[in-house]
């Protein structure tokens, strides 16, 4: 797999030409609406078997092997026309093979809050774990799905379901009441437990994932020590655990989202946390990237020094907000799938731009009223970057906000540079 930016004049044809592979392959990986219609900085996935690289000054082939973590044999192997190994030159071509490299295998999770069964099909062979999102909790303990799932579809592809538990609202919204009533009521949380283990003895799910927000911070302690008891109760059944955590930066951080997140307690408690690294650009507020990598950072800075990195899934936004312009408080932001990001694109001629800071591409453009707009979304770069953080913080993977919409290209830039983990 390489990752090709679009220049000026280009068509997919020129492009298929150029990296020697078909029109088809290079449409189906981008999901490309219009294949006539590409934009100037549009980052395009270019499926193939190897990469090309041009020597630079101080290489070697030991050290160009170790940086695309491929076997020195496996490298030689594959550039006959080098006649001495030990001797390559500044400006010389090359060939990375792609499928013989020595990959880690991660954890990688999956959020849905709805998707077509042709989608859901799509995406678990790349999931070790899918998390129907959600099963919700009332002030007494009681809990009810927020939308129907065939979770039958996970066990042909070995994908494990990780039943979801909140304290949403049927209106929707998290609710720090509901979450005080499980946390501090004995009888309603022992119902709470009891609902929760009577589904998993059903059948069909392997664990829990527990995503409790805005909870008081005075009952941090009272989270802690249901998910000890929760924890206990679960491992028992042989399930294991997982809890999504707000993105913090340190144990002291103020607000209802992070106080009660108590990031030392859970990284020794339970199996795995979701760290949930995005959201900075969001509906409400100013246009900026969804999870800029310099903050995503800070986050895993702070995370991985109070808590083991192998249970830390990072999260990684699957979407994009398109923003009106000058931003106003109290105005939202509309949420677009990435293929429509680049699909508006190409329909009112921008030109797609890349922030090197946040690793996110992103671009303007006016629409039919005269409004400025704003884009971000994330792209075959920024995921490639994020990616590269797992490997670089040692974490044990990554979990998907959210997978109702397709998008070819995550999973293969994630199959370009991880196996993924299956449990079942």
């Amino acid at each position: 797999m390489e990752i090709y930016v679009v220049r000026s004049g280009d068509t997919v044809y020129q492009i298929a030409r150029r990296y020697s592979t078909s029109m088809d392959d290079i449409i189906f990986a981008n999901q490309l609406q219009d294949p006539n219609m590409l934009s100037v900085g549009q980052a395009l996935i270019i499926p193939n078997n190897e990469a090309r690289r041009t020597v630079g000054r101080g290489d070697t082939l030991h050290s160009i092997a170790r940086r695309h973590d491929v076997s020195l044999q496996r490298l030689i192997a594959a550039n006959p026309q080098i006649a001495n190994p030990s001797r390559i030159y500044p400006g010389q071509t090359v060939v990375i093979p792609t499928d013989g490299r020595q990959m880690r295998e991660i954890t990688v999770n999956g959020y849905v809050t709805d998707a077509a069964d042709s989608t859901l099909n799509a995406t678990l062979p790349y999931l070790t774990f899918l998390s129907p999102f959600s099963y919700r909790s009332d002030m007494a303990g009681n809990l009810t799905p927020t939308f129907s799932l065939d979770i039958t579809l996970s066990g042909g592809h070995r994908t494990a379901n990780l039943l979801t538990l909140t304290n949403l609202l049927e209106a929707g919204g998290f609710s720090s009441q509901i979450a005080h009533a499980i946390l501090t009521d004995q009888t309603v949380q022992d119902t709470f437990l009891e609902n929760a283990e009577a589904l998993l003895r059903q059948g069909g799910w392997y664990g829990v994932n527990v995503d409790f927000e805005y909870i008081y911070q005075f009952d941090r302690e009272s989270y802690n020590q249901f998910l000890r008891r929760l924890t206990e109760r679960m491992h028992r059944l042989g399930c294991i655990v997982v809890t999504a955590l707000a993105p913090k930066l340190s144990d002291s951080q103020q607000g209802l989202l992070y106080s009660a997140h108590d990031y030392a307690f859970h990284g020794k408690t339970v199996d795995y946390v979701v760290l949930m690294t995005y959201e900075w650009g969001y509906t409400y507020g100013p246009a900026m990237a969804v999870a800029p990598i310099n903050q995503v950072r800070r986050v895993l800075d702070y995370a991985t020094q109070v808590m083991p990195a192998e249970r830390i899934l990072m999260g990684v936004p699957n979407y994009g907000y398109d923003w009106t312009l000058p931003f106003v408080q109290g105005t939202a932001a509309r949420s677009l799938s990435n293929i429509d990001a680049v699909t508006l694109a190409g329909q009112v001629g921008a030109s797609i731009q890349y922030d090197q800071a946040a690793q996110s591409p992103f671009f303007r453009y006016y629409d039919g009223d005269g409004r400025q707009h704003e884009v971000w979304f994330e792209d075959a770069r920024s995921l490639r970057a994020k990616y590269a953080l797992v490997s670089e913080y040692g974490l044990a993977g990554v979990s998907f906000w959210n997978l109702n919409n397709l998008f070819r290209t995550n999973f293969i830039v994630l199959e370009s540079m991880f196996h993924v983990e299956k449990v079942l």
